[in-house]
């Protein structure tokens, strides 16, 4: 790994970068990441620049702002903005979760840690398709395994669903209430019926659109689907 470039020597300098990093990250910044990038420079020093870059986003007149997520700080449009970054997105073919993934990501966040069976008897469906595409999205993790008689794995969240969710810490989950509200407005809208084709009107464009759907909504077929995992 190439070392680092030598740190700047003006303090403008050195806090517009460290707003750069803030920005670009993939995953929040975290006091250890600059630390890491500049030795040199103090633990408080380096406190005080993200401190800055905060309040310089609080101005009204600025579209972002940079808040604590997952133990770090990451930069992300100002809420009351959110209906202007949603109808950016409205028109464009979104991937997200099924209603049952997130569903099952509700029970495994308010219940955690929890088997694979504890999940089944609330949901009454066998959730271990969901699980693992939730597995495979990095969203839940496997925290060990339940003594008890064939000792299930237990499942919990990741740091990538404190993320996802903007949350800091598990402490910082909404009343199960407001939960749900929320994963209602991320849940997929209700599918249309398919009316009978049309032979003056068929062109194949809504063909393509229903295999694209249907393609977005394959975590509800895998939860259907029985692998003979008994976890």
């Amino acid at each position: 790994m190439p070392d680092p470039p030598a740190p700047p020597s003006q303090d403008g300098k050195m806090r517009a970068i460290i707003e750069a990093l803030v920005f670009a990250a993939e995953e929040p910044l975290t006091l250890s990441d600059l630390m890491e990038l500049f030795p040199e420079a103090g633990e408080a020093e380096l406190q005080d620049y993200l401190d800055q870059i905060v309040r310089a986003c609080e101005a009204p007149e600025c579209g972002l702002q940079v808040t604590q997520v997952a133990g770090g700080y990451r930069m992300t449009t100002k809420g009351d903005l959110g209906e202007w970054v949603r109808a950016l997105y409205r028109s464009r073919n979104r991937r997200r979760l099924s209603g049952a993934a997130l569903e099952t990501l509700a029970i495994v966040a308010y219940r955690q840690p929890i088997t694979t069976p504890e999940i089944q008897a609330l949901r009454g469906i066998d959730p271990s398709g969901v699980l693992q595409n939730l597995l495979e999205k990095k969203l839940v993790r496997i925290l060990g395994r339940k003594p008890v008689v064939g000792k299930p794995i237990l499942y919990g969240t990741t740091r990538d669903f404190l993320s996802h969710f903007g949350l800091n810490t598990l402490a910082d989950l909404p009343s199960v209430e407001e939960f749900g509200e929320m994963l209602t407005s991320m849940a997929p809208a209700p599918r249309k019926p398919i009316s009978e084709p049309s032979f003056e009107e068929g062109n194949g464009e809504d063909d393509e659109g229903e295999d694209e759907e249907f393609e977005d909504n394959d975590e509800d077929e895998n939860e259907r689907r029985d692998d003979g995992d008994d976890s």
